[in-house]
């Protein structure tokens, strides 16, 4: 696959941002030239394009497809496995943050609910209890407002992102 110095501007700093929020250079590289490719690509191709090592190539995949924003597509006449990313960037976005909530808030929920448990009767000091408890409201009121939100379909999500604070009219206090 024969890249532009645009797509390949955007590999590079898309890779760069991967890394910046906790993402493998390589997989968020694999994931922009998923995403730009007009038609799905083999392994084979991304290792060639990329100039990453195979063995990298399908562990980032894997990884890809563990997160649901790469599948595994077949073309016709041709036996190997083919590989593309969702386009939606909406939907991309709803997927990443589904995929964190599951990974990173959900864990840190519950074990904020056994630590505000645990704090009743082990000597924690009120004020500590106090914070712990503001910590897993805070957390609770994040995941009920993600369960609602991500609900929304994407054309009224589309809505409230453009009206931004205007929308801080319509609530009281």
């Amino acid at each position: 696959m024969e890249l532009t110095r645009a797509m390949e501007s955007t590999v590079l700093h898309w890779g760069e941002m991967g890394s910046r929020w906790g993402v493998n250079r390589s997989i968020a590289q694999i994931h922009a030239l998923l995403y730009l490719s007009t038609k799905p690509i083999t392994a084979d191709e991304i290792t060639e394009t990329l100039g990453i090592a195979r063995s990298n190539v399908s562990t980032s995949l894997r990884e890809l497809q563990s997160w649901n924003l790469v599948t595994l597509t077949h073309v016709m006449g041709d036996r190997r496995d083919h590989f593309e990313a969702k386009t939606d960037l909406w939907e991309v976005l709803l997927i990443i943050v589904d995929q964190r909530k599951k990974r990173e808030i959900d864990p840190t929920v519950s074990t904020l609910r056994k630590c505000v448990l645990d704090a009743g009767g082990d000597g924690t000091p009120e004020d500590v209890k106090s914070r712990l408890n503001d910590m897993l409201q805070f957390g609770e009121t994040l995941t009920t407002w993600y369960e609602q939100v991500s609900r929304l379909p994407t054309t009224t999500l589309v809505k409230l992102m453009h009206m931004g604070a205007k929308i801080s009219r319509f609530v009281k206090g």
